[in-house]
């Protein structure tokens, strides 16, 4: 069984920058495609962020494009989110899933499609 460990997170002014991280135990996490996702105080999830199992390929929110990168490490089983510039509206708990879908995008930033998720780092952007 597949289980995943976010960290990572914590206090941020705006305009800082925070790596998450999602590390694997159980399976190996190359055989997945991995998403990030987050949930704001009194609001819904929202997917973030998604990679392929092989990393060469990756999606991403249309509102976080160019602030966010995605990446793996398949030899450390671990999949990371660079967050830079952040705002105070990033603030949320930030999950990592893991989807064993074969092909990608497979509506990897949507959360009811994955299959194993983690329980969340707090990410919190306040000056």
């Amino acid at each position: 069984q597949l289980q995943l460990v976010e960290s990572g997170g914590g206090l941020v002014q705006p305009g800082g920058s925070l790596k998450l991280s999602c590390a694997a135990s159980g399976l190996p996490l190359e055989n997945y495609n991995v998403g990030w996702f987050r949930q704001a105080p009194g609001k819904e999830r929202e997917g973030v962020s998604c990679i392929n199992w092989s990393g060469e390929s990756a999606d991403y929110a249309a509102s976080l494009k160019g602030r966010f990168t995605i990446s793996r490490d398949n030899a450390k089983n671990t999949v990371s989110l660079q967050m830079n510039s952040l705002k105070p509206e990033d603030t949320g708990l930030y999950y990592c899933a893991a989807s064993g879908c074969t092909w990608f995008p497979c509506g990897c930033l949507e959360y009811r499609n994955m299959d194993s998720r983690g329980n969340g780092t707090l990410v919190t952007v306040s000056s």
